[in-house]
C-alpha cells in the first residue's frame, strides 16, 4: 500500500507542501516483500476531536486504497481503557471478592473481543456498568461516524496500557497502518510505541485541525 502517494494527494488537495513530513510519526520499516491479501487500517480512538479527525483520515485512506488497489480494506477502531481507570472500578463486596478481582483482570487482559462479549462475561459480576456504558458510547460514536464506509469495520475494546494494547492489536491484525490523534513524534504515546513499531504511524498535525 503506497501511503506516501496518498498523503501527497491529500497534501495537494489542502494546498500544503509540508503535510507528509508533519503527519508521519513513525516511518515504515523496510518492506518485507510479502504481498498483502487484505489491508488493515487501525485507528486509536478516544472520542476526542483529534481522534475523530484521525478516524476521518483513516476512512479517507481506506476509500482511496480500495479504489487504487481493488483489495479488501478493513478499518479497525481501537478504544483502550487505561490501567488507572480500571483500578478505580468498584467491585461488589463478597466473600470471594479477591478471587473475582483476579478473574476479572484475567478476562480483561486476555479478551480480544468487542464490548458485547465483555459485558456478558463481566458486567453481571462487577460494578463496572458505567465504564462499559461509556466505552459503548464511544465505540458507537465511532461506528456512526463511519456509517458511510461501505467496507469492513471492526471495533476493539481493550484494557491496559494504551501503547501496549495498540501494539498488540496492530500485530494480531497484521496492520498496514496505525493512525493516531497525536500531533508530533515527541508525543508521549508515540515515544511509548517505540521506533521499531511493526507498521508506520500517522498523526494529526495542527493544519488538519484547522488551527
Amino acid at each position: 500500500m503506497n501511503i506516501h502517494s496518498m498523503l501527497v494527494r491529500l497534501q495537494g488537495t489542502l494546498g500544503r507542501t509540508d503535510l507528509v513530513q508533519k503527519m508521519v510519526l513513525i516511518p515504515a520499516k523496510a518492506p518485507s516483500g510479502a504481498a498483502e491479501s487484505g489491508i488493515n487500517l487501525v485507528v486509536g480512538y478516544s472520542n476526542s476531536p483529534r481522534s475523530q479527525t484521525a478516524l476521518d483520515l483513516t476512512l479517507w485512506i481506506a476509500h482511496q486504497t480500495r479504489l487504487a488497489t481493488g483489495k479488501q480494506v478493513t478499518v479497525q477502531v481501537v478504544y483502550v481503557v487505561e490501567d488507572g481507570m480500571m483500578k478505580r472500578i468498584p467491585v461488589f463486596e463478597s466473600g470471594a471478592k479477591r478471587k473475582a478481582e483476579v478473574k476479572a483482570e484475567g478476562e480483561w487482559r486476555t479478551s480480544r473481543t468487542a464490548i458485547a462479549e465483555l459485558e456478558t462475561a463481566t458486567k453481571t459480576q462487577f460494578g463496572a456498568a458505567e465504564l462499559f456504558e461509556q466505552a459503548d458510547r464511544i465505540l458507537w460514536n465511532a461506528r456512526c461516524m463511519a456509517e458511510e464506509w461501505r467496507g469492513s469495520l471492526k471495533t476493539h475494546l481493550r484494557f491496559g496500557v494504551v501503547a501496549k494494547e495498540l501494539k498488540e492489536v496492530v500485530a494480531a491484525e497484521n496492520a498496514s497502518l496505525l493512525i493516531l490523534g497525536c500531533d508530533a513524534p515527541d508525543h508521549p504515546l508515540v515515544k511509548q510505541l517505540g521506533k521499531s513499531f511493526p507498521c508506520p504511524v500517522l498523526g494529526i498535525p495542527s493544519v488538519l485541525e484547522g488551527e
